[in-house]
């Protein structure tokens, strides 16, 4: 018998088939002008844009607009790159110039689709901004679609690591600009660290269209962008603690794999007082529990932490010599991206290299707050839904389901469940042999570097050629997954989430057409590509006959999401395909959240070696443990924003007051106001109300003035007046120092004086940022124990952080004040002389910022700079590549150097 609320959606629909359904007379009035804008001429299509541009900057909205700009993009990408969009591409547009998240399945051309909301929100002359995971998708989307928006006479820019400043700024003046979270998130932070306005390269933030939003919005979100600058070192207290941890067992200490946490017990706490007196890391006498120990208890624990929670080819790899971190949804080397509070550099002890400093934060900002500064946000991924309460909730998205273009035909079968590792490994060793020996392409999923290795060396064992995509093998990422919807391959993959390449039956056109005119570039592109074509079309059957695309899953990951963007490469665009999902009891998600009852269940059924259990209740049981986890990372990530959204508030507000300062020509009034708040501050601290004359102390008044003010008043002598009370004081202090500051612009000169002050107030404020920043860093981490005092310690961290910014405030005004108190008139070459060392001061910083930001950029960069391999290198015959110098450029091509490439492997 059916339930009420399923009968409900029988008769009524879901609200997703009726929002649908509400939309689609809007395709057809698109449609209806289909007829109308191909007998345009191209010129005549980019003089409707002009028309567009012309009504919406009259008042015309953009939803008015939105049935002929569509038509008009629609017939624009028909000419310029041969696709014409179908209603399901038009549906998500339009979904996301409205503000929402439309998941649309793998191969559904989910490029193609940003362009018309893009061309739509570009007409406002406002910019858009189109976010993707990585730079190679961000160049590559950036350099197909500009045929489209050129063509209709909209410019596209593209920002990537290493530019030019003219031509990061000329990429953000653009109509659409292409650029990765990470870049635009670190361009928001250097821009607010500049002084002159014209050095920003951002404008407003009006419309942004996140590509693979689920894996920028809520899977990067974790971790804030942070600029950081170089402290002091204590490589050798990091190695030396090091050494101690293997000196601890299993006793000493309790690891949460659940909470990803560690504490050491009452035995462990007594072993490493012992061992650290005996290796003069404490003081004999001081103990753990003494507040100066406070430092070395922190760092012991991070380096527990780097032991027991950070295991190498799962969490980082070692690259070069660097701890480079890997992304766990992603798989990709989250290269720049360090660690914070010291554990990072715990983890470079443990593997041997070189110990990086730590760093001080001079400027950081969430992703949620970062995109949450957008007049207006949008997306679209393959995988939202199950995380539709979390974009609802912290961005204020909808998530709409667009149905496929063609139905989808892949077959999904159950969760195959076997007690041991081994016995699952064996049973997908044996499953992809038969699949590769009919011809089925076998796409093989796996949620680590190691396993996937692990794998790969079965797979070499058992005889079966096969290509592996992890971190380690990022360069090579298209290619590979290009390759892998050919006749029998094996692909193993570290993680699908965003690869933006997508995996087609008989392999990619593009890429194969590519590769021939790449190995004689005098050959005709025109035969070469029919040639390919014709044999593709061939391939292509072939693969389709072997039943498509077979993706395996060696493991369930944490999130459903995640497993579903894996399954979701197979069987794009209707083609057929097939997944499956190899599980074993000892597998981490399962170890971890309870598989006791299953294990009983298991052996009480009396299976047999190699057996498995497969049945849909196991499939619902394993999904309601993954919602499980995935609540309770949502409940960690809106706890993080909490926190965050209490540094938010205060950093608009320095910001904001930042960018005003910068704008004003003039900043007196606002030394002037800071000047009198710092006057009335030390009458009333040296002159309390409602004391007698006798009481006031005036000597420490005169010298606060000297101090503070910059002026020599004979503020004793007035005190002693008769009838002179602390609002005449204030008066007369007033005035002397705005005399005294009318004095100093006479001898500067009026727009000198103008220039220090606003560089005095630009720097003050940055550096009283720093330091605020540095401070709520330290009360974040003690802030939770005030839990034990049965105190909330949101409530806490609020009313403190509030009364630091307060703090920091009455500290900036004394600062600035007492800084142009200090500055005297000079000669006319001193003058100038003070004015080149503010500026210098600015650029000196300024290029402190430019450099953290070069190299985590450099670092970041997913293209290494590939000029191509020289001709007739073969990466397996050594013969083939000359004989080049250690630090000569490898011949791969790659942009390496030798030593860093393949003279690694030499």
């Amino acid at each position: 018998m059916l339930g009420i609320g399923t009968l409900a959606k029988k008769v009524f629909g879901t609200p997703n088939e009726r929002l649908v359904k509400a939309t689609r007379p809007l395709v057809a009035k698109i449609n209806a002008l289909e007829a109308e804008f191909k007998a345009l001429t191209d010129a005549q299509l980019v003089e409707k844009t002009n028309e567009f541009k012309k009504r919406a900057a009259e008042g015309e909205s953009l939803d008015d607009l939105l049935p002929e700009a569509f038509a008009n993009c629609r017939e624009g990408a028909r000419r310029a790159i041969g696709l014409r969009a179908f209603d399901v591409q038009l549906l998500g547009g339009i979904f996301m110039h409205r503000g929402n998240i439309a998941e649309m399945k793998t191969g559904e051309g989910k490029t193609l689709v940003a362009t018309f909301p893009a061309y739509l929100n570009a007409l406002s002359g406002k910019g858009v901004h189109v976010v993707t995971v990585n730079d190679y998708l961000a160049k590559r989307d950036a350099e197909w679609m500009s045929n489209v928006y050129g063509f209709l006479g909209l410019t596209t820019g593209v920002v990537h690591p290493g530019q030019s400043d003219a031509d990061k700024k000329a990429a953000y003046a653009s109509d659409i600009t292409y650029a990765t979270n990470n870049e635009l998130g670190f361009d928001y932070l250097r821009d607010n660290m500049k002084s002159d306005l014209n050095d920003l390269y951002q404008r407003e933030h009006n419309f942004a269209i996140v590509d693979e939003v689920d894996s920028i919005l809520i899977d990067e979100a974790r971790t804030p962008l942070i600029i950081s600058g170089p402290s002091q070192d204590r490589s050798d207290l990091y190695v030396a603690i090091d050494k101690l941890i293997p000196e601890l067992s299993e006793e000493h200490y309790a690891v949460d794999e659940k909470q990803r946490s560690v504490t050491f017990s009452e035995e462990g706490n007594e072993l490493l007082e012992q061992l650290l007196h005996q290796h003069g890391l404490l003081e004999e006498g001081q103990t753990l529990y003494d507040p100066e120990s406070t430092t070395i208890v922190h760092h012991v624990n991070q380096g527990l932490r780097a032991h027991k929670l950070f295991l190498k080819d799962q969490h980082y790899i070692v690259r070069d010599g660097d701890v480079v971190l890997v992304d766990e949804f992603t798989g990709r080397m989250m290269a720049g991206r360090r660690l914070s509070d010291g554990l990072h550099q715990a983890i470079e002890a443990k593997e041997g290299v070189q110990i990086q400093p730590e760093n001080v934060t001079l400027a950081q900002v969430t992703f949620q707050n970062y995109f949450r500064l957008y007049n207006k946000l949008s997306g679209m991924t393959g995988t939202a839904l199950t995380e539709a309460d979390e974009f609802h909730e912290i961005y204020g998205l909808g998530v709409v389901e667009v149905p496929t273009n063609r139905p989808i035909a892949r077959i999904d079968n159950d969760d195959a469940i076997y007690r041991t590792q081994r016995e699952k490994f064996e049973a997908i060793i044996e499953e992809i042999k038969t699949s590769h020996a009919k011809g089925q392409p076998v796409l093989v999923g796996t949620t680590s570097i190691e396993k996937s290795e692990l794998l790969s060396d079965l797979l070499k064992a058992a005889k079966l050629p096969h290509n592996v995509l992890n971190a380690r093998h990022h360069e090579q990422e298209a290619q590979i997954v290009a390759d892998a919807g050919k006749l029998g391959a094996v692909t193993i993959a570290t993680n699908m989430a965003g690869r933006g390449t997508d995996i087609k039956l008989g392999g990619n056109v593009e890429m194969k057409v590519m590769e021939a005119l790449a190995a004689n570039p005098e050959s005709d592109p025109d035969a070469v590509r029919s040639k390919i074509e014709a044999e593709h079309t061939e391939a292509e059957e072939q693969v389709k006959a072997a039943g498509g695309l077979y993706v395996l899953a060696t493991e369930r990951h944490e999130s459903r999401r995640i497993d579903n963007q894996l399954r979701g490469r197979s069987g794009r665009q209707g083609d057929p395909g097939r997944s499956s999902f190899f599980l074993s009891l000892e597998d981490d998600l399962m170890r971890i959240f309870g598989s006791e009852r299953l294990e009983k269940v298991l052996s009480g059924l009396g299976m047999k070696e190699g057996e498995a259990i497969i049945h849909p209740w196991v499939n619902k049981s394993l999904e309601r443990a993954q919602a499980k986890v995935e609540g309770r990372n949502f409940d960690m990530r809106k706890n993080v924003l909490k926190f965050d959204d209490v540094m938010n508030d205060q950093r608009k507000l320095v910001f904001s007051q930042r960018r005003e300062i910068m704008e004003a020509k003039d900043v007196s009034e606002i030394t002037q106001d800071m000047r009198y708040e710092v006057i009335q501050d030390l009458v009333v601290e040296y002159m309390p109300p409602k004391t007698y004359a006798d009481q006031w102390d005036t000597e420490g008044l005169y010298v606060a003035c000297i101090e503070k003010l910059g002026i020599d008043v004979p503020v004793i002598d007035w005190a002693g007046e008769e009838g002179v009370d602390d609002e005449a004081i204030i008066e007369r202090l007033e005035k002397a120092s705005d005399e005294a500051m009318a004095k100093k612009a006479a001898a500067f000169g009026p727009d000198n004086m103008r220039t220090i002050e606003k560089q005095i107030l630009l720097q003050t404020i940055d550096g009283k940022w720093r330091e605020h920043l540095l401070t709520l860093e330290h009360l974040r981490s003690v802030v939770g124990f005030r839990g034990y005092a049965q105190r909330d310690p949101l409530n806490e961290y609020k009313n403190e952080a509030f009364a630091l910014f307060e703090t920091m405030l009455d500290g900036l005004r004394e600062d600035v004040t007492a800084t142009l108190g200090r500055v005297r008139p000079l000669t006319e070459e001193e003058q100038q002389a003070q004015i080149q060392m503010l500026q210098q001061r600015m650029a000196t910083q300024q290029a402190a910022v430019d450099d953290a930001f070069h190299k985590a950029e450099a670092a970041a960069s997913d293209e290494p700079g590939n000029e191509g391999a020289q001709p007739g290198f073969d990466e397996n015959d050594q013969s083939t590549w000359g004989e080049p110098g250690r630090n000569a450029p490898c011949p791969c091509g790659s942009g390496k150097k030798f030593k860093h490439c393949h003279g690694e492997i030499v």
